[in-house]
This record gives C-alpha cells, structure tokens and sequence, in this order.
C-alpha cells in the first residue's frame, strides 16, 4: 500500500520518467497556398523530426497539434502536453482531412509522413504552413 502511495504521488509532482530531450514551444497557422482557410474545424498536425539523434536508446517522440476553425495551432506536444517540439527539422502530416461527404481536403501525399513534402525548421516558429487544394497539381 505504501508503495502505491508513494508512486502516485511521484507521478502526481513530476517526479516520474523524463524525456532525455529538450524542447521548444511551437505554434503557427495552416492555410492553402493562396491564403483561405482548409474548410476543417477538426485537422490534426503530426510533426516528425528528422535532425534528432537518440538520446540513452531513445527516439524523440511525434508532436501533434490540434488545429482550430481558424487554421490555428497554438499547443504541440510531443512528450508532455504543450511541450512544443525538438529543436531542427520535422517533417509535417496533416491528419483528419475529410470534409463530411470523405473527400480529402488536401492532396492524398500530405497525410503521410512517409509521403509528405511538408518540412518546417523551429527556428523558424511560428510556423506558416501552406498546402495546395486537392485538385490543384505543382507541375
């Protein structure tokens, strides 16, 4: 019982595990190329980093950021809520991006990160991310 009590009160204070990484906070906005919005209440971010080496056998882990009406994201968290992002590169796939009839909202390689051409730098936070419509093709 003792042993019980005293874990939940270390997790309870923060005194559990802790990521070998350091973080930075990481926020932006998330529009077509010609500025409008992604018609998506719900879109999530999913942001992999592709600079971190591991640290004691350990991978940083993805951030995700929830995307408002407005095509806001002020929140990524990677290890604990709002932690924001390892420092470098990360590649960026946008999740949830079907209107209600299922058509994607943004093009099919976008929602991958194997796939996605998306790439943003924390240094430069906040980010602009811009995507093209699903029926528009970059030659």
């Amino acid at each position: 019982m003792r042993t019980l009590l005293l874990f939940s009160c270390l997790v309870c204070f923060g005194c559990g595990p802790k990521s070998p990484f350091e973080y930075v906070e990481a926020s932006g906005r998330i529009a077509y190329e010609d500025g409008s919005l992604i018609p998506s209440g719900g879109l999530r971010l999913l942001f992999s980093a592709q600079d971190a080496p591991p640290i004691e056998g350990a991978h940083p882990r993805p951030g995700v950021a929830d995307v408002n009406d407005k095509g806001e994201f002020a929140c990524v968290t990677s290890y604990k809520y709002c932690d924001g992002l390892v420092p470098g590169r990360h590649k960026v796939a946008i999740q949830q991006v079907k209107d209600k009839e299922g058509r994607l909202l943004v093009p099919n390689e976008f929602t991958s990160i194997a796939t996605t051409p998306l790439m943003v730098d924390t240094k430069d936070a906040p980010f602009d991310i811009k995507v093209p419509r699903p029926n528009s093709r970059r030659q």
